[in-house]
């Protein structure tokens, strides 16, 4: 019998999500971000949920491969763009849409011999300092793409840093337009903040949304919303089972460094579960658990194939019960993937993306 420990995966809650996401950008079209493996997800396993995209937006090439491969002939954007002049000659093959967001890019495009011009995304650095052209150059890099016989259509793209706080979109929002007057092309900026947020603004949804982690089950605002807020629902579950049960009395304690202490008789779980298996090994006393669909905590330090939770909520749990990580219980119950990601001291990003290889997947 294998590890007891499972993922699994919702392709109706990535539906639905999806849709969520559409209605809170009327008229745009929606890219479907499948980088880090669909966050974690698992491309192939999210790929005829999430097809009613109108394209998918991901990082490297094998990934595309990987999307054509399965019957996409839609539109495919690369975020970061090319990252060698040979990564252009994949681009023409799978007719792939391409960011340029710094000039060596462009150098590249002014070598590469193709016989159909390239759709690429011109992206401006409006504050977030990571990729693209500062506002004082964006229009140089344009009028430079525009000259190029290797371009097709340029589109014009940014990123919001702060789009999940009060007033975050607007600066940038702010500097984007200047920067974009009077030129030509689609418009993309809004990530799962901006669309959920400020969606209802046509200045902010523009033609391409770009919705990540909300699509999979996570609110981009979390603790101001939770999923339950926004109307989504969790695409990932990973659950265990109960293999062990130890009966403490005060003074007792739990687990390596003896962090919890008993202080009165307790009834403990044992799950099999650990940092090996992408649980963080920094959550401590009091990460959310579900136990039979019944709210708990754990208790003591993680190990990296065993936790301990407090089976004081559940007095009937015993080896075999059902431990729902983060996720929906077989009972319908939701653990929210950001509250024990907030336990953890991180984002549900985090979390999704760290499930380990050896935890096994299925679909529901």
């Amino acid at each position: 019998m294998p590890r007891p420990i499972h993922a699994t995966v919702h392709p109706e809650a990535l539906r639905h999500n999806l849709a969520r996401l559409r209605a809170a950008a009327p008229d745009a079209r929606a890219w479907a971000i499948l980088k880090a493996n669909a966050y974690g997800h698992g491309i192939e396993r999210v790929y005829d949920a999430l097809r009613g995209a109108d394209g998918f937006a991901l990082l490297d090439l094998a990934e595309a491969e990987r999307v054509r491969a399965l019957g996409w002939r839609g539109p495919i954007l690369l975020l970061e763009g090319a990252f060698e002049p040979r990564d252009l000659e994949l681009c023409s093959r799978l007719s792939l849409w391409h960011v340029v967001h710094c000039q060596e890019q462009i150098d590249m495009l002014a070598m590469h011999k193709t016989h159909v011009p390239h759709r690429v995304f011109l992206k401006l650095n409006a504050g977030m300092n990571r990729l693209g052209f500062p506002p004082h150059r964006f229009r140089a890099a344009w009028a430079r793409l525009d000259a190029l016989p290797q371009v097709d259509e340029i589109s014009l793209m940014t990123h919001f840093s702060d789009a999940d706080a009060p007033g975050g979109i607007e600066r940038p929002l702010a500097i984007f337009q200047e920067a974009t007057r009077d030129l030509p092309g689609e418009r993309s900026l809004a990530n799962s903040a901006a669309v959920l947020r400020a969606g209802h603004d046509p200045a902010v949804r523009a033609d391409w949304i770009r919705p990540g982690i909300a699509v999979y089950g996570s609110s981009p605002d979390f603790p101001q919303h939770d999923i339950a807020d926004w109307g989504l629902r969790p695409t990932l579950t990973v659950a265990s089972r109960i293999i062990a049960v130890q009966q403490l009395v005060q003074g007792d304690t739990v687990g390596y460094g003896s962090t919890f202490t008993a202080d009165g008789p307790i009834r403990v779980g044992i799950v099999a579960c650990g940092y090996a298996d992408g649980y963080p090994r920094h959550c401590a006393t009091g990460t959310p658990v579900l136990v039979d669909g019944v709210r708990t905590r754990t208790l003591g330090r993680v190990s990296m194939d065993m936790l301990a939770v407090d089976l004081s909520p559940v007095p009937e749990a015993a080896p075999g019960s059902e431990v729902t990580l983060w996720g929906c219980s077989a009972g319908g119950m939701v653990l929210p993937i950001d509250e024990v990601a907030r336990a953890a001291g991180t984002l549900g990003y985090e979390l999704m993306c760290a499930v380990a290889p050896r935890v096994r997947f299925s679909e529901v």
